[in-house]
């Protein structure tokens, strides 16, 4: 008897709520008569790149005008800056396509139910030939929140369009902003000057490679250094805190003493980045150098300043590879053993390998590239100062290969230390610590091509 009785007030309920929905949005004729009207664009034959103006009112009351010049969006009030090209590309697209899900009326007598007698959003666009603007109106949402309640301009006609097109055109000035920090072409980057925490750190790129300048000389992993510099091309701000800063904002702010700066050389030009106190537990202040503005960034982005040398030190104890390598002098127990490679004659017969001396003989090949396989396998896992007990000072295997027909050339010494393996290359301090069991595997190697 209760489980019908409960049964009975769940229908009625849904019942109710049916019939207030259909109060609320009343169907109209078109749906009446059975025609379709999802697919009716809010804005026919509008084309997304002959848009050339906009003004966008968000519901927090922001208005911002952008316009476009030389294909580019710029914002024009309240403030001058470049506009974020990415919304800009969605609000545009959007105006051309988004469509009608559904005509509540015709001839809506009473906007304010709709919340559309003050719309919550006004985005008003200019395409080309357009005199005036022409006004996408957005009100409330619909009862099931999956629609918003809009119409166009002045039109009396009140229709449903997706509620996820709020997302696309609620936007406040900032939202519309292009909120890129550094401003600058990568493919002319040739120095990158880290200060952090009073320490500094130089790189330099050099025929298509990085290294490091100072503190230290030594090998740079290119991936790593490009890594920081995609991190400053694409950083974002999170708020601009003072457009106009004074010489005491700055101070407030932490600017008289930066916890770190960032500078991107391009030939004679340079990009700075001042990088002040903290904003909160999350954000930092900072500023461009050559700009009056203050505003904040993930605190993540000053942790990563922070990193040492070290962590940007190229981690392939050797360059060469297998395929490039001409020459291979082994150094052991105070034994020296050398092997060349012998080119193949005219391309019609394949490249071998001879061990030269001691004992001149013909190389087993494979074994040859194995062994070139796994000393260029050889990684740091770490770096340490030159005063460490390494065993460097009594090498157990020297290793010197040539590659690129013998253009370059890298020596490589290993010392052991207990149970720790260190490598040393004369053209860069300290030392390397490879894993003892790769190191085991190679000495395996070159006992067997020795033999």
């Amino acid at each position: 008897m209760m489980r019908g009785l409960r049964s009975t007030m769940t229908l009625v309920l849904v019942m109710g709520g049916l019939i207030a929905y259909i109060h609320f949005v009343p169907l109209n004729k078109t749906a009446d008569t059975g025609t379709d009207t999802k697919q009716e664009k809010v804005f026919a034959a509008l084309q997304a790149d002959k848009i050339d103006e906009i003004r966008v009112k968000a519901a927090s009351g922001d208005t911002t005008t952008l316009k476009k010049t030389a294909g580019e969006w710029q914002l024009a009030a309240p403030v001058a800056a470049r506009a974020d090209e990415a919304i800009m590309s969605g609000i545009t697209s959007n105006l051309a396509s988004t469509t009608i899900t559904r005509v509540v009326e015709d001839n809506a007598s009473d906007l304010k139910e709709y919340g559309l007698a003050e719309p919550r959003i006004d985005v008003g666009f200019k395409a080309a030939g357009d005199k005036d603007y022409r006004h996408l109106l957005i009100g409330e949402k619909s009862p099931t929140g999956a629609d918003l309640f809009a119409k166009r301009g002045d039109d009396k006609r009140v229709f449903l369009i997706s509620a996820a097109e709020e997302t696309t055109f609620n936007r406040a000035t900032f939202d519309l902003r292009d909120k890129t920090l550094l401003r600058f072409d990568r493919e002319k980057v040739d120095g990158i000057e880290v200060v952090a925490g009073g320490k500094p750190l130089q790189m330099a790129k050099e025929g298509g490679e990085w290294k490091i300048t100072k503190p230290l000389q030594a090998r740079a992993d290119y991936g790593t250094v490009e890594g920081l510099v995609s991190r400053l091309q694409t950083l974002q701000m999170k708020s601009i805190v003072a457009a106009e800063a004074s010489a005491a904002d700055l101070k407030k702010y932490g600017f008289d003493k930066p916890d770190a700066s960032v500078n991107v050389s391009l030939g004679s030009a340079r990009a700075t980045l001042l990088i002040g106190g903290k904003s909160d537990d999350t954000s930092v202040y900072v500023r461009d150098a050559s700009m009056p503005a203050v505003m904040t960034v993930e605190s993540a982005f000053a942790d990563d300043l922070k990193k040492s040398a070290n962590e940007y030190r190229r981690k392939d104890i050797f360059e060469f590879r297998a395929f490039n390598a001409t020459h291979l002098e082994i150094t052991r127990n105070g034994q020296t053993i050398v092997f060349d490679k012998v080119k193949g004659q005219g391309g019609k017969t394949p490249d071998t390998w001879r061990r030269v001396s001691p004992k001149a003989a013909d190389a087993d090949k494979d074994k040859i590239e194995g062994a070139f396989a796994k000393l260029a396998g050889l990684r740091a896992s770490a770096f340490g100062e030159p005063a460490a007990k390494t065993g460097l000072d009594a090498p157990v295997l020297t290793v010197l290969v040539k590659f690129d027909d013998g253009k370059k050339e890298e020596r490589v010494s290993f010392g052991k230390a207990g149970a720790d393996t260190f490598a040393s290359r004369p053209d860069e301090p300290g030392a390397a610590k490879i894993d003892t069991a790769d190191f085991d595997d190679v000495v395996k190697a070159l006992d067997e091509i020795s033999k």
